[in-house]
């Protein structure tokens, strides 16, 4: 691009005064011109006009950044350059081919660096969202060590049994939102006439694109029709509702008879407290375990099947 650069800018210029003035137009310094302008003006035949563009194009390279400015506007000028008629007759279309191969050389300069931009755009796109990535995982790592350190410090609160099914509802809604599961907790329904608290559900989420309406319950037995049968009439009453029922000490033969039954009309599976907690331990995928449960009723009629690993 130098030599090019030598070789044309003289041809666009008549005189040895006109290349100073195309190279001032450019804007390089008056100290960068000093030289060859007063030789020109001194001793004429002492330089001629390559000799000009070269010395000042020599002045602007070793300036490095600072002289980047000059040396673009040159070139832009040069590229841009259409008044062919004020070369002299001779030089024009010596003039118009040396200025298309420098357009030539600038646009493959140009379509290299658009290229280039684009790639590490595209690099640092690829970057930024792996350290999303990361950093998001870092997150749900984090919530869900939170979430098994606070599940297994409830299994030291067997003098505080309220306390802690109430406590329980939080956690395992937490560890739901951990795995990025819609959770709604502790949803109440009143009674439109007289605003009293009618129902009260542990929590409810979405799963597969469903709503599931969730009940946990902390009993030293098994769970019994008495306690599982409330949570099987909410789901009765809601068309496109379907359960997940959440135990500490496993269910009752009559519990899984009706649960089963109502698996022709209904989407109800059954969980143990300690799937969760293995669950939690292995660090494992929740999503797929409850997809894989749902199958189990969906499928095989099997409310209960317990995943422990």
């Amino acid at each position: 691009m130098f030599n090019l650069l030598v070789d044309t800018t003289p041809l666009l210029c008549k005189s040895k005064q006109n290349v100073v003035l195309f190279l001032h137009g450019a804007g390089v310094a008056q100290e960068d011109l000093a030289e060859v302008e007063h030789t020109v003006h001194t001793n004429h035949k002492a330089i001629n006009k390559f000799d000009i563009v070269r010395n000042v194009l020599t002045r602007l390279n070793t300036r490095g950044d600072s002289g980047l400015r000059p040396r673009r506007e040159l070139l832009k000028r040069v590229v841009e350059f259409e008044s062919f008629e004020t070369c002299w007759p001779a030089d024009q279309y010596i003039a118009k081919g040396l200025v298309a191969s420098i357009r030539e050389a600038v646009n493959a300069k140009d379509s290299f660096t658009r290229m280039k931009q684009e790639r590490d755009a595209e690099r640092e796109q690829i970057q930024a969202q792996r350290q999303a990535e990361r950093t998001a995982a870092a997150k749900k790592q984090a919530k869900i060590e939170d979430v098994s350190s606070r599940l297994s410090a409830l299994f030291s609160m067997n003098d505080k049994p309220q306390e802690r099914g109430k406590l329980l509802e939080t956690v395992l809604n937490d560890m739901f939102r951990a795995y990025g599961i819609h959770v709604r907790e502790d949803f109440r329904r009143k009674a439109p006439d007289t605003c009293i608290v009618a129902e009260q559900l542990d929590g409810v989420i979405e799963l597969n694109g469903q709503i599931h309406l969730v009940e946990m319950k902390w009993l030293n037995a098994p769970v019994g029709v008495g306690e599982f049968m409330p949570h099987l009439s909410r789901l009765f009453l809601r068309a496109n509702a379907q359960g997940i029922f959440i135990a500490t000490n496993g269910y009752a033969d009559s519990v899984l008879s009706e649960c089963r039954n109502a698996l022709s009309q209904k989407t109800m599976f059954l969980c143990s407290l300690q799937e969760f907690v293995m669950l939690l331990q292995r660090q494992g995928d929740l999503v797929a375990l409850l997809k894989k449960k749902s199958q189990a009723a969906i499928v095989a009629k099997e409310p209960f099947i317990e995943i422990l690993s």
